[in-house]
């Protein structure tokens, strides 16, 4: 045999060797891939999803807004009369009480006038007396009688007149409040339209506020009311005493709520952060809202059962930003699916990844 055609046996020889170790090895994996892993068309079917567990809690909504804390009664106080003022008797920053002297103007002609009538008056007095006894005995007119009892009634009126006058002196606390810093001292000539200082009632202290029209109808007398102050770490509640009789021009409702404020810790003027709460389910199927599905005028969630995704059309009630109630649909207990929702389908395999 000729050297070149051994050398092309031997080479196919080679080529044929390689060809059936290769078919070989490829049979010997096939089998296997087949048993461990399922088809790839079916493990792209499977999602992975979130759920819950559907329970029964508490759901309330309500209003954040703005307020300003007002105190529960304000007043300037001022003289109803003139003169020179000759006593104050508060000290600026204090607690007084209603009917306390805080300070009083010169009345002394006032209190001459009074000594003259009061002087005047057991004399009056007496000779009402002589002429009731004369006109038993017929010894004067009834005319006289009666002239005597009017100019008693004069004087006395005269000793009341002067009396309110002497009144009109005095400056006094129309209710229990703190007294703010005074604008006048003693010796300056006083008038109606001085200013002599601040009165305050801090405790209560009145919450205002306004709520937007679609919420007016929700807010009524006695609802609890949440607020914040800037340095405060604790919230302050409150309850609603009062409501506006109509909408302001920005279709607001005007709200006030009253808080104790026993200890005037709390001063008027301060800004505050509102909670209002308007309504409040204590017994309630709630899910949150990304697990509602709306589709042609209804909504839908879709529910985990025996490894599949299964749609479930469901009634909503009471909704927030975060969480929706469910009317009828649910029932506790129920696996909700709360993620992938968009991807869902009835039927489609699904894989828990974690459930609340």
């Amino acid at each position: 045999m000729h050297k070149k055609t051994k050398w092309a046996i031997t080479a196919l020889i080679l080529v044929v060797a390689i060809g059936l170790g290769t078919y070989r090895l490829m049979r010997e994996k096939k089998p296997d891939a087949g048993i461990d892993a399922p088809p790839a068309s079916s493990r792209a079917n499977i999602l992975n999803v979130n759920a819950q567990i559907v329970r029964e809690q508490e759901l309330s909504d309500g209003i954040f807004t703005i307020a300003t804390l007002l105190p529960d009664e304000e007043v300037d106080l001022t003289f109803e009369t003139s003169g020179k003022i000759e006593q104050i008797n508060f000290t600026e920053g204090t607690v007084v009480r209603k009917g306390d002297l805080l300070a009083k103007v010169n009345d002394k002609p006032l209190q001459a006038q009074l000594s003259k009538f009061e002087a005047q008056l057991k004399l009056a007095e007496d000779r009402v007396y002589r002429q009731s006894a004369l006109l038993e005995k017929d010894a004067v007119s009834q005319e006289a009688y009666e002239q005597a009892r009017t100019e008693l009634a004069t004087l006395n009126a005269d000793i009341a007149l002067v009396k309110a006058n002497i009144g009109l002196t005095e400056l006094r606390a129309p209710f229990d409040g703190i007294i703010g810093l005074r604008h006048v001292s003693e010796g300056a000539y006083a008038s109606p339209s001085v200013v002599v200082a601040k009165l305050t009632k801090t405790s209560p202290l009145k919450i205002e506020f306004s709520v937007p029209e679609q919420y007016a109808s929700e807010i009524r007398k006695g609802t609890r009311v949440t607020f914040r102050l800037t340095g405060e770490l604790k919230p302050f509640e409150a309850s609603v005493y009062a409501i506006g009789s109509s909408l302001d021009a920005n279709h607001l409702l005007p709200v006030r709520a009253l808080y104790p404020n026993a200890d005037r810790k709390l001063m008027p003027g301060r800004f505050a952060n509102v909670y209002a709460q308007t309504r409040k389910v204590l017994n309630a199927i709630v899910i949150p809202t990304e697990a509602v599905v709306p589709e042609l005028g209804v909504d839908k969630v879709f529910l985990y059962r025996n490894g599949t995704a299964q749609p479930v059309q469901i009634e909503t009630g009471l909704r927030t930003d975060a969480q929706v109630e469910v009317v009828s649909g649910l029932q506790t207990g129920d696996t909700l699916i709360t993620s992938g929702t968009l991807q869902l389908r009835t039927g489609l395999q699904v894989k828990l990844d974690r459930i609340d």
